[in-house]
C-alpha cells in the first residue's frame, strides 16, 4: 500500500515534533517535509509534491490561509488539511475559501487527526465537530430552519419549537443566508430540493441524514449533491459551506 505523504507546517517547534511523532506511528502515513511558516511550506510542497499539507493558520511572514491559496493555485492535486487553534468562524471562513478541505482545531485527539489526514488524502472533507457546530451557530436565524429537518442541538437544549415538524413554514428572514429560499434567491437554477440539500449541507448534515430527513435514498442525494456543486461552482461540502456564508457573489 502507498503511504499518504504528509507535509507538516507550524511555527511552534514543539508542535510540529509531536505531529510528526503521532503522523509517523501510523502505518499507511509518511512525513515527508517540516516547515515552520507558509512560505517554506510552499517552497516543500514543490519539492516533496505530498499528498496532504498539515497546515497551521497563523504563522509568521506567509500565513497558512495565504499558503493554502498559493497550494491549491500552483498544485490543485495537493489537499490542505488545516490544524489550528482558532476556532472562530472568520478564521475557519477564511480557511475554506482559501481552499482547505478539512479543519481541526489542535484539542483533536488521535484517532480523530488520522481520520481527517485519511480522509482528506482519499478527496473527501472533514470539519471537526466544534467547527461545523460555531458555523451553523453563527448563521442569522440559524435556530430557525426551514429544510424540515431537525433543529440544531444548542436550539434543542433551550427548548425552542423544532421546526422540522413544520417543513411548509413561511421562511424566517430574508437576512438568513443559509434557508432554502434565500439559497434560491441566490441561486435561482437551484431546484427546491436542490436548495433543501444545500441547506442541509450548511447545517453540516451527512449524506445519510439528510436522506432520512428528507425521504430519499443516499444515492439520489449524492445526485443532488453533485448537482449542486456544479451549480454553485464548487467541488467539495467545505466550499459550499464556505460560499453559503459568504457575501453575495
Amino acid at each position: 500500500m502507498t503511504p499518504i505523504r504528509v507535509l507538516v507546517a507550524d511555527d511552534q517547534a514543539i508542535v510540529r515534533d509531536g505531529l510528526v511523532t503521532v503522523l509517523s506511528l501510523l502505518p499507511d502515513v509518511e512525513v515527508v517535509g517540516e516547515a515552520a511558516d507558509g512560505a517554506a511550506a510552499l517552497a516543500l510542497v514543490a519539492t516533496e509534491r505530498p499528498d496532504v499539507v498539515l497546515m497551521d493558520l497563523r504563522m509568521p511572514g506567509v500565513d497558512g490561509a495565504t499558503a493554502t491559496a498559493a497550494i491549491q493555485r500552483e498544485h490543485p492535486g495537493v489537499r490542505v488539511l488545516v490544524l489550528t487553534t482558532f476556532a472562530d468562524d472568520a478564521s475557519i471562513v477564511t480557511a475554506l475559501r482559501a481552499g482547505a478541505r478539512g479543519y481541526l482545531t489542535k484539542d483533536a485527539g488521535r484517532a480523530e487527526l488520522a481520520a481527517a489526514v485519511r480522509a482528506v488524502a482519499s478527496g473527501q472533507t472533514t470539519l471537526d465537530a466544534s467547527v461545523a457546530a460555531l458555523l451553523v451557530a453563527n448563521l442569522p436565524d440559524a435556530t430557525e430552519p426551514t429544510t424540515g429537518l431537525p433543529a440544531p442541538a444548542a436550539q434543542r437544549a433551550t427548548g425552542a419549537a423544532d421546526p422540522g415538524t413544520h417543513p411548509r413554514a413561511a421562511p424566517s428572514r430574508a437576512a438568513d443566508p443559509a434557508t432554502p429560499g434565500a439559497l434560491r434567491t441566490r441561486w435561482p437554477t437551484l431546484t427546491p430540493r436542490e436548495a433543501d440539500v444545500l441547506a442541509a449541507i450548511a447545517a453540516g448534515r451527512t449524506n445519510p441524514e439528510i436522506a432520512s430527513a428528507l425521504f430519499l435514498t443516499v444515492p439520489t442525494v449524492k445526485s443532488y449533491v453533485n448537482q449542486v456543486f456544479a451549480k454553485l461552482g464548487v467541488r467539495t461540502r467545505a466550499e459550499a459551506v464556505a460560499v453559503v456564508l459568504s457575501p453575495r457573489s
